[in-house]
């Protein structure tokens, strides 16, 4: 029979904790401790780290988190704000504006669709956005 420290095998213990057990249960509980020191030096040997920026998902799950109530009232706070700018504009002009920023139409796009010059659409667009602007400066 040989005596074996439980600490030294399960991270759990935090005080010394000694059994007795038999000859095969001692050696397999150091052929296990052995194996994974081996598989450690083997993943340091071949730089087999694994990284956020394998592109597998693991970084947006590591960085996600769920928002707090006041972030979620913020983003409802904004959200009404932008919408009120959005239908201040007429009619046209809020198309346009919807359609490049919301649905990520280029002018060319909404061009075509409408019938009109792109370079009328870009200034309808910025013009629009020079008026949310200003409406979002007065009331917010």
């Amino acid at each position: 029979m040989t005596t074996i420290n439980l600490r030294e095998f399960y991270p759990w213990y935090i005080e010394d904790q000694f059994v007795e057990v038999t000859d095969e249960v001692a050696e397999e509980f150091r052929a296990g401790r052995r194996a994974e020191a081996a598989h450690k030096r083997r993943i340091i040997r071949n730089k087999a780290q694994y990284s956020l920026d394998c592109d597998d998902g693991i970084e947006y799950s590591a960085c996600l988190h769920d928002p707090t109530p006041q972030e979620l009232l913020e983003r409802m706070e904004l959200f009404y704000h932008l919408w009120n700018a959005l239908n201040i504009l007429p009619e046209v002009q809020g198309r346009r504006v919807d359609a490049h920023f919301i649905r990520g139409m280029t002018y060319r796009e909404i061009a075509q669709a409408e019938g009109v010059d792109k370079s009328s659409v870009r200034g309808s667009v910025l013009c629009g956005l020079a008026h949310m602007k200003e409406y979002l400066q007065k009331n917010w």
